[in-house]
């Protein structure tokens, strides 16, 4: 499925929308255009402007993965996306696929504390990883798993839209000792330039996890702020 970028920032913002604020969605042009340039939950954060978002739109529609209608009570047209029938998911796989979207390769446990806000019916982390792999094993896979980051303990996954066939990468077979596929490139813990870095322990881990689920809440505030105030 070739998607560009921008086609992929407006099918994140619009899922992401969906769940976070339903009094706002469906979508109006300007409200996507806000929920594309946010400056929170995104990475990158990006300065679509309107005409670009409308082509994206444009060309979205003529792959049939958003729609777009104008009720009688409506003043401007509003927009939805398809994606759970265009890819066969459930709510609770296009909530893991909009945050990878949104947000680049990522934990189960960054995914699970991202996806908070979403309401999905995923509780534990093995249920997170659990989904990742179901979406990894279909015969087009929808995510990837990429391996662990310096000091990271789990593996990060990532969404497969718009790759071409030669960006799946087979999954990496991790040496005897755990160490992750940096170990293999030159040494695990290892910054660019071989400084080591410390492997984060379990009470850091914690701290940091609590530290992005008041982030998170405050993130949700602010994008239903600017869902509201862009529609």
């Amino acid at each position: 499925m070739a998607l560009s970028d921008i086609e992929l920032r407006v099918l994140g913002a619009l899922t992401e929308k969906e769940r976070v604020a339903p009094d706002s969605y469906p979508l109006t042009t300007q409200a996507l255009v806000t929920a594309c340039n946010q400056k929170t939950s995104r990475d990158p954060v990006t300065d679509y402007h309107l005409q670009e978002v409308n082509e994206a739109l444009q060309k979205l529609r003529d792959k049939g993965l958003v729609g777009t209608r104008q009720e009688v009570t409506d003043r401007v047209p509003k927009h939805t996306h398809r994606l759970v029938s265009a890819l066969a998911v459930s709510v609770d796989e296009l909530g893991l696929i909009s945050v990878l979207i949104l947000r680049g390769a990522q934990t189960a446990g960054e995914l699970r504390t991202r996806t908070d806000r979403y309401r999905l019916g995923l509780r534990a982390l093995p249920d997170y990883e659990a989904c990742l792999r179901g979406l990894a094993e279909r015969k087009v896979p929808l995510v990837q798993n990429v391996g662990r980051a310096p000091g990271q303990s789990q593996d990060r996954w990532e969404h497969t839209l718009g790759f071409s066939d030669d960006r799946l990468q087979p999954r990496v077979r991790r040496p005897e000792n755990g160490a992750g596929p940096q170990a293999a490139a030159g040494g695990a813990g290892q910054a660019p330039g071989g400084q080591a870095v410390a492997a984060r322990g379990p009470a850091a881990e914690t701290d940091i996890q609590r530290l992005l689920e008041r982030l998170e809440r405050l993130e949700e505030r602010v994008a239903r702020l600017e869902a509201e105030l862009g529609g």
